[in-house]
């Protein structure tokens, strides 16, 4: 449901711009990939993984953010940081998991550095 993934990365973009990060880009498509949220924290690209649930019916959101999920994203991002010359910068994989709560609100978790180009 794509404006419940809006939401969900509104609330993400909300929480890391009070972080102190820039975000740059949100929903870029790249080899018919999506990177959420690509963002700069310091000298650092942060490419950001969103997943939000209403419930844990399908595991939390941090399950979802598999190994084939982590291969596509890494091959967006380097798609990403050549499209845009930036070979050069430190960059990681961040995720931000959302948890909408029965009564409207939400909890985050972020997890920084949550896996590695090679994994």
């Amino acid at each position: 449901m794509r404006s419940q993934g809006n939401r969900f990365e509104s609330v993400a973009c909300d929480y890391l711009t009070g972080k102190g990060y820039k975000v740059l880009d949100r929903n870029v498509y790249l080899m018919r990939k999506e990177l959420d949220i690509v963002a700069l924290e310091g000298d650092t690209i942060v490419f950001v993984e969103v997943k939000g649930r209403r419930s844990s019916a399908y595991g939390s959101p941090f399950e979802a953010v598999g190994a084939v999920k982590r291969r596509r994203l890494i091959m967006a991002a380097t798609a990403y940081l050549k499209r845009e010359k930036l070979l050069d910068r430190p960059c990681r994989f961040d995720v931000v998991g959302i948890r909408l709560k029965p009564d409207g609100m939400h909890h985050l978790e972020h997890i920084k550095n949550a896996f590695e180009a090679g994994s």
